[in-house]
């Protein structure tokens, strides 16, 4: 008796039917992967808003932009810095070797940064969609885990022909712990998703800003 009455989450698991221990694993790995995504773009949009900040910082400073361009590199670090890059290596590009410029420079810089913020904008957001995904399921795993528990402590009710307390309990909690796991997955992922996107979308939004920027103060050189 003190076995059946054991309500511990491993015991609850383990006297659970097989198909419910599989919506239960489910629902654990769909978390640990929600957990794994929302802990790495934290880290990675905390890393890009200081790059940005640290970039806007040198941008602005006077410093002729040639010269920054060759301090950056092959290896730009930051997505402002590649579409900085993409931006005035285009215009360099755009040069002849008698120091002319080819026709249609301007727009072809920025369809060249508009490509980058593209690529960044797909590398920023990578992983969102994951989230939205665990938010808007794992509910409804968790409810199918329920029913299927349910349906089976019902049937161990019929069997043993008692409606007691000690009979019934085990069977019901055994089948809420799936909706429970599910609801443990999916409100962090749904919670955390509105956050890294509102983030996402403002990384984004700055590196459009900046592509403005940058291309006006080309179009005056390219108009002088």
């Amino acid at each position: 008796m003190e076995a059946a009455l054991d309500f511990s989450i491993w015991a609850l698991f383990l006297r659970a039917t097989l198909t419910v221990k599989i919506v239960m694993i489910m629902l654990l790995v769909t978390s640990v992967w929600s957990w794994a995504i929302i802990v790495n773009k934290l880290l990675a949009y905390r890393v890009e808003k200081r790059r940005a900040r640290k970039f806007d910082t040198v941008f602005w400073s006077g410093e002729p932009l040639d010269e920054l361009y060759d301090q950056i590199g092959t290896k730009p670090k930051g997505a402002s810095e590649r579409v900085f890059c993409a931006g005035i290596g285009e215009w360099r590009r755009s040069h002849k070797q008698n120091g002319a410029l080819i026709p249609g420079a301007q727009s072809r810089i920025e369809r060249s940064m508009d490509v980058a913020i593209a690529k960044e904008a797909d590398r920023i957001q990578g992983g969102l969609s994951v989230l939205a995904s665990i938010g808007s399921v794992a509910p409804f795993i968790g409810l199918f885990g329920t029913v299927w528990g349910i349906m089976n402590a019902f049937i161990e009710i019929a069997e043993a022909q008692s409606t007691s307390l000690a009979v019934v309990a085990p069977g019901i909690a055994e089948a809420l712990l799936a909706t429970g796991l599910g609801l443990l997955a999916a409100i962090p992922a749904v919670v955390f998703y509105n956050k890294l996107a509102s983030d996402s979308d403002r990384i984004i939004a700055g590196q459009e800003a900046f592509a403005d920027e940058f291309a006006t103060i080309l179009s005056r050189q390219l108009e002088g």
